[in-house]
């Protein structure tokens, strides 16, 4: 069973990016479900995201197009899905580094 957080960073602002709604879906079936979901914090962290998750196959989705226009930027992005496999390792944290128009992502500690 896995544990999973996330956080994300503004790479234009060099700071955390809070208040992104972000939802965790698994693949069942060929169906995604929901299975969590936050909002980032002032440190731009998911840390309840979800628990005790089974191995499978995941997505997180960041719904950015919200937190960019707050700011009064735009972007091509209105929300960025991270689609990955979860082995049943006791945690993944997978960050999200983001600009107006581009991302990066990784497997985090």
């Amino acid at each position: 069973m896995s544990t999973i957080s996330t956080h994300v960073l503004d790479t234009v602002l060099g700071k955390p990016a809070e208040g992104i709604s972000t939802r965790i879906d698994e693949l069942r079936d060929d169906v995604w479900t929901p299975v969590g979901s936050a909002s980032t914090d002032a440190d731009g962290r998911c840390r309840d995201l979800a628990h005790e998750l089974p191995a499978g196959i995941y997505r997180l989705t960041f719904f950015t197009g919200d937190y960019i226009a707050r700011l009064g930027r735009k972007s091509i992005y209105p929300e960025v899905s991270i689609t990955f496999t979860s082995g049943g390792e006791p945690h993944y944290h997978l960050p999200l580094l983001l600009s107006d128009n581009s991302y990066t992502t990784y497997r985090g500690s």
